[in-house]
């Protein structure tokens, strides 16, 4: 890939010119950002001022911003540009309050295209390919970003949306779609619908991009199985950072890469908002270095990964993060342990009698919580072996957990599939 010469991807002669490119792009979010009213405020709250920043260390003087800051603002906050230089609004939904608006200039829709068409361009493909959409539309920023870097990088595009499982199966067949972007959770409904209906061998599906949920290692190796794939590839993305395509896996599959002439990326650890050391797991912070709606500053993701050192296998010299562990905000809490459900993934992975789906169940009985562990039994799996099975799980989760939980096995295909993210924790507490 390194002596490749890319149609959308950047590539830099080396590191300090990416750090160059970084330190003026925050230069200019900073001096920009003063346009707005809320930003402002905060930076002169913390008496940090545009030519404050002369290096990329003074970036820790800025103050964070999160998503409090959104809401705050609603329906159009931290805006930095007129409103009538907005030419599209998108918007997240939010388990609490009204739901995060950001709006979009006509800058910032074309480099959410480029991005997006930076992504098909990493995954591989040509403008040979034929890319089926199967992610939301309307206010997400999911199918309409898919849709314009497909349709920028200049292959056909065929825009389904999530759901309609029979227009998907045609689609696939009657126009030879090589490439499926979805969540996890679609893909693998998918493949087993191809299984289902004995397609596989008329369809010319070859590679897929997912995102928007944490995918686990069985899930993955399921649907690549299923649908003969030649590869699939990891998005990262959320709205605030445009939407999809901030970062995505190469053919090497260490980590994913994300364009640092976008953003400027830190990992601080959740609870102390300190820079943790280099390798180390923490929150990603995000500060974008173009954007001109709605730019963000130190923005807390919520998203646990590290950054990965060194120049990735595949010879880009592209900066890396791992993959999205979890969510700070997908934590629960049983009996005073913080438990991640990528925890439990990390266990379940180690039994290959195991699928990939599985869902928690928490109650409280008497004033002591419960945890119970649904997981599906591997595809041609012997129930024989569920009980025997369900202890070994059970004692793995209690060494790495440090708390005790109920297991059962259950069949395969038993537990509820789903076209956009799985819902896999139920808390009756």
């Amino acid at each position: 890939m390194g002596t490749h010469t890319y149609r959308f991807i950047p590539q830099f002669k080396d590191e300090q010119a990416i750090l160059q490119r970084q330190l003026e792009g925050v230069r200019w979010t900073v001096r920009h950002a003063c346009a707005s009213p809320q930003y402002k405020a905060k930076l002169d709250a913390a008496g940090v001022h545009p030519e404050d920043i002369k290096s990329l260390e003074d970036v820790r003087r800025l103050p964070l911003s999160s998503v409090e800051d959104l809401r705050e603002g609603y329906p159009l906050p931290l805006l930095c540009i007129p409103e009538s230089d907005i030419v599209r609004i998108h918007a997240s939904s939010g388990t609490t309050g009204k739901r995060k608006i950001l709006a979009y200039s006509r800058r910032d829709v074309d480099t959410f295209e480029l991005q997006m068409a930076r992504c098909y361009e990493m995954a591989g493909l040509t403008t040979a390919d034929r890319i089926q959409i199967a992610v939301g539309y309307g206010l997400w920023t999911a199918g309409v970003g898919f849709q314009g870097g497909s349709e920028l990088f200049g292959a056909l595009t065929v825009p389904v949306g999530p759901g309609n499982l029979d227009i998907h199966l045609q689609m696939l067949e009657d126009m030879g779609t090589t490439c499926f972007c979805a969540t996890a959770s679609m893909g693998l409904l998918m493949a087993e619908e191809v299984e289902r209906s004995g397609m596989i061998d008329k369809i010319k599906l070859r590679k897929m991009i997912f995102g928007s949920e944490t995918c686990s290692v069985k899930m993955r190796a399921s649907f690549e199985r299923r649908l003969r794939l030649e590869g699939s590839y990891d998005i990262g993305g959320m709205t605030e950072m445009y939407g999809p395509g901030s970062s995505i896996e190469c053919d090497a599959h260490q980590g994913l890469h994300y364009w640092p002439d976008l953003f400027y990326k830190e990992i601080l650890h959740p609870d102390t908002l300190a820079p943790v050391e280099p390798g180390e797991i923490g929150e990603m912070v995000v500060t974008t270095l173009c954007k001109e709606a709605v730019p963000l500053i130190r923005y807390r993701t919520r998203d646990l990964t590290r950054l990965l050192p060194g120049v990735c296998a595949c010879g880009l010299n592209l900066p890396r993060h791992d993959k999205i562990f979890a969510r700070s905000d997908d934590m629960f809490i049983l009996r005073g342990v913080n438990i991640y459900p990528g925890q439990i993934m990390d266990v379940l992975a180690h039994f290959p009698e195991l699928g990939g789906e599985y869902h928690v169940r928490l109650s409280r009985t008497n004033g002591r919580d419960n945890m119970e562990l649904a997981v599906e039994r591997h595809d041609g799996a012997s129930s024989d072996i569920d009980q025997g099975l369900a202890a070994r799980v059970a004692e793995q989760l209690h060494l790495k957990l440090m708390v005790r939980c109920q297991v059962g096995i259950v069949d395969h295909g038993s537990l509820p599939r789903t076209f956009s993210k799985s819902k896999r924790i139920t808390d009756m507490r």
